[in-house]
């Protein structure tokens, strides 16, 4: 299987920026999906020692990502991007499997 999930180099950038005000060098980055939102389900991200049984582990430019199996399923071919714009900024994931997402983008239905 492919890596379900890739960050492009400003996500990365930012990702390993946060990683060093933090403290938690070592650390990569837990992607999920889980239940709940208003589309039905939303997107997570949190920081990530060590991968738990059953994850997909993977890197990209020196950048650990978990994934966990039923998350993956939901991944594949989504693109994490990092964006500013009038209303802040923040991580905006690009599902093309997606068939309706919310206006926050932090949600979607399947």
């Amino acid at each position: 299987m492919s890596n379900p999930v890739s960050l492009t180099a400003k996500a990365i950038e930012m990702v390993k920026d946060a990683i060093e005000r933090e403290g938690l060098q070592g650390y990569g980055i837990r992607v999920g999906v889980m239940g709940g939102g208003c589309a039905g389900f939303q997107y997570s991200m949190d920081f990530e020692k060590d991968p738990k049984d059953g994850d997909l582990s993977m890197e990209q430019d020196g950048l650990k990502l978990f994934v966990d199996p039923m998350s993956s399923m939901y991944l594949q071919g989504v693109t994490i991007d990092y964006v500013v714009g009038l209303q802040g900024a923040g991580f905006k994931f690009n599902n093309p499997n997606a068939r309706t997402t919310c206006g926050c983008g932090s949600s979607f239905s399947y």
